[in-house]
């Protein structure tokens, strides 16, 4: 990926990406969703939970480097729980 000047982190974090993506796929093909309700004030499916999930991680990380001076390590591990609660209850 040198052309186009990707760190390892970052080649790391769309590959990641990539294979949660590649797993909900699988996932879906093996048993469809059906929406439910949950924590969230609307009904949802995995992949609706999934796409709130990194969505919300993302404006996380950017309030945490906005606002603090900390790792990044943190807010990283604080995301990763925070996906695993809505992913179960969401």
């Amino acid at each position: 990926m040198e052309w186009m000047a990707w760190t390892l982190p970052t080649t790391l974090f769309f590959a990641g990406i990539g294979i949660i993506l590649l797993g909900m796929t699988a996932w879906q093909f093996a048993t469809p969703t059906l929406s439910r309700q949950g924590f969230l004030p609307i009904a949802t499916t995995r992949g609706d939970r999934l796409f709130i999930g990194l969505l919300s991680s993302g404006w996380l990380h950017l309030l945490w480097l906005g606002f603090t001076d900390q790792v990044l390590w943190i807010i990283s591990v604080v995301c990763v729980v925070w996906m695993l609660l809505l992913m179960k209850w969401g």
